[in-house]
């Protein structure tokens, strides 16, 4: 049971790791993007969009990690 625990949490850390990593490429994206007066904006909506759904799931992913202190 400890290894499937185990083998879980570092799951999630990882996917965390690249979640956050993802959404810190978005952003450097999105401020590159946003400062070019010719940009598609809706392309940038999109993109901002999805860094507000990939920061949501870093969040409920924390979340998920902190352990339940009923328990």
């Amino acid at each position: 049971m400890d290894d499937k625990i185990n083998t879980e949490a570092f799951g999630k850390l990882r996917k965390l790791k690249l979640l956050r990593m993802e959404h810190r490429d978005l952003d450097e994206v999105i401020v590159r993007l946003s400062q070019d007066p010719f940009v598609d904006q809706l392309m940038l909506k999109r993109l901002k969009k999805r860094k507000l759904q990939i920061k949501d799931s870093i969040e409920r992913l924390q979340s998920e990690m902190i352990p339940d202190l009923n328990a």
